[in-house]
């Protein structure tokens, strides 16, 4: 009987810690399907925006202590929400004199033309800020030192790191912010209007090339947020990109492309599906399990689990 009592502490525990991680994920998702929703790019660099959230939110707190007079708790999420500004604008300029030779109006039409180079031109991108990344700041791990990482809530027998549970709460709060700037906005109405039908949009006056660029620029910021705020709960080094492009990817096929709630479940998904696998898989295989119920999903619904009922947000 005590041993069945600890498997439930112990599902509810992985429960918990799925849903925490989930929601970080779920916002690393939104940025990529914002991108891919708006400008239909498979941008392989995404990983490595967040990377660089990741050591901006490191350096503005721990690195120059910019954030120092807020103090060891507000610091590193104050830091983690001006990752995003600051990516937004390495996002433009990366847009603007990079990503706009090969996407916008002039190729978003054109049947298979461009989308080579979009896809060599994001590969490209992502080496750059990688090895950058290695140049500028070593191989050294780092985190942000906050105490939030290592004290918990205590709810019954199950605990719920701190520094995971803000992460979740900043991160469900941005996600329905964005809902509702693209839902409820002009600008982000123009954005829907240019990635359902780029040249209807561009005979009603919107601006298609400057709505790929701000969705861009906005889709890197917001991975930035989530790796600012994941910066405080894991240790991380200029490589780490790789290993949640993956997660980005499957998350934003599981929720449905081109859908910014459905991108939000899937990487929610993603989460539990990771944590959860541990209650019986080793941890090395979390991944396993992780496109062992992708493929299940996508082969019972190809369209994600929300393709249909959010198609486009």
């Amino acid at each position: 009987m005590e041993a069945l009592e600890w498997h439930i502490i112990d599902f509810f525990q992985a429960l918990a810690a799925g849903l925490l991680v989930g929601g970080t994920y779920g916002l690393m998702c939104v940025g990529l399907g914002i991108i891919f929703g708006v400008m239909r790019v498979v941008n392989f660099a995404q990983g490595d925006f967040m990377m660089l959230g990741m050591y901006v939110t490191y350096y503005l707190v721990t690195g120059f202590g910019v954030l120092a007079f807020l103090g060891p708790y507000a610091g590193p999420v104050v830091g983690a929400a001006l990752a995003g500004p600051i990516v937004f604008c390495v996002g433009w300029l990366v847009h603007r004199y990079l990503m706009s030779r090969v996407t916008g109006a002039r190729v978003v039409t054109a049947e298979a033309e461009g989308h080579y180079t979009q896809i060599i031109m994001t590969l490209g991108i992502a080496l750059i800020l990688s090895n950058g990344g290695l140049i500028l700041f070593g191989s050294v791990p780092l985190s942000v030192r906050t105490p939030l990482s290592s004290e918990s809530w205590e709810i019954g027998e199950v605990f719920l790191n701190q520094a995971r549970g803000v992460a979740f709460i900043l991160a469900v709060v941005a996600a329905f912010g964005l809902y509702l700037f693209l839902t409820r906005s002009t600008l982000g109405k123009s954005l829907r209007a240019a990635a359902d039908n780029p040249v209807a949009a561009a005979y009603v006056g919107v601006n298609v090339d400057r709505c790929h660029r701000f969705a861009f620029a906005l889709g890197v910021g917001v991975t930035a947020i989530a790796g600012g705020l994941i910066a405080s709960s894991q240790s991380f080094q200029p490589y780490i990109g790789f290993d949640f492009v993956i997660v980005m990817y499957a998350g934003v096929v599981l929720g449905g492309m081109g859908s910014i709630l459905g991108a939000f479940w899937g990487g929610l998904t993603i989460g539990l599906v990771q944590q959860m696998s541990t209650l019986i898989l080793p941890y090395q295989l979390q991944n396993t399990a992780i496109f062992v119920v992708f493929l299940l999903i996508v082969f019972f619904k190809p369209q994600g689990m929300f393709g249909r009922v959010w198609e486009r947000t």
